[in-house]
């Protein structure tokens, strides 16, 4: 029996620092591969489908300020005032869901980012755990900045697309410096669903999603705040 204890110990102080460990280097090192791409590709050998991965990391600065602006409107207004998790948000979606409203998420930037990042896709209580424990271990140790930065670069944006200099070269032709409002708006109406909605040919819903889009980015004063 002590020795099982003192194996869990070891196993427990093994998690702890090396998810510690790795948090510290992603808030300064670009994120070249995550859980869910390398997922995507096993399930592309298995459907025997070509392999496809398209991702590049760019810094912020390569990146039109528009498009992280876009995400904060879309995804999560009140990503520079909560610490990981919008209650308020938990609390509308509870409340809908008892209604008998459609379920809907209410996952924040930095909760997305620690599922994108570190975790797998699943509804498990285990990965909703280990996504709790990512998500303050972030808020702890990244600024807002560097969790949209992560975010915008790493999140998947269409079928083997990863990312923001991937999405403007496959929907536009051109680099995410270049990115416009309005393309910026698309992509961001594309993320809950990437690989039903398809920014290079947007229909109703996407227009009318883009539009809202850009009237919140308005809202929130036309810029992303920049360190």
């Amino acid at each position: 029996m002590k020795f099982l204890r003192r194996i869990i110990l070891w196993l427990l102080i093994l998690f702890f620092g090396s998810s510690i460990g790795m948090v510290f280097v992603y808030k300064y090192l670009p994120v070249y591969i995550t859980p869910l791409m390398v997922i995507r590709l096993f399930d592309q050998h298995k459907a025997d489908k070509p392999l496809r991965l398209k991702h590049t990391w760019v810094p912020m600065e390569r990146i039109n300020n528009s498009l992280p602006l876009a995400v904060w409107a879309s995804e999560d207004q009140r990503f520079f005032t909560h610490k990981g998790f919008d209650l308020k948000e938990i609390d509308n979606a509870v409340k809908e869901r008892n209604r008998g409203g459609r379920q809907r998420g209410a996952s924040t930037i930095t909760q997305q980012t620690a599922k994108n990042v570190f975790l797998w896709p699943d509804q498990s209580w285990l990965r909703k755990g280990l996504e709790a424990y990512f998500t303050t271990l972030i808020e702890l140790i990244w600024d807002k900045q560097r969790i949209m930065e992560v975010y915008v670069n790493s999140i998947e944006m269409g079928d083997g697309i990863y990312g923001a200099q991937a999405a403007a070269k496959r929907f536009f032709g051109h680099d995410a410096a270049t990115l416009t409002k309005e393309e910026s708006a698309l992509i961001a109406a594309a993320l809950p669903s990437p690989l039903k909605r398809n920014c290079a040919a947007p229909g109703p819903y996407m227009i009318q999603r883009q539009k809202e889009i850009l009237r919140q980015m308005k809202l929130l004063g036309g810029r992303f705040p920049e360190k």
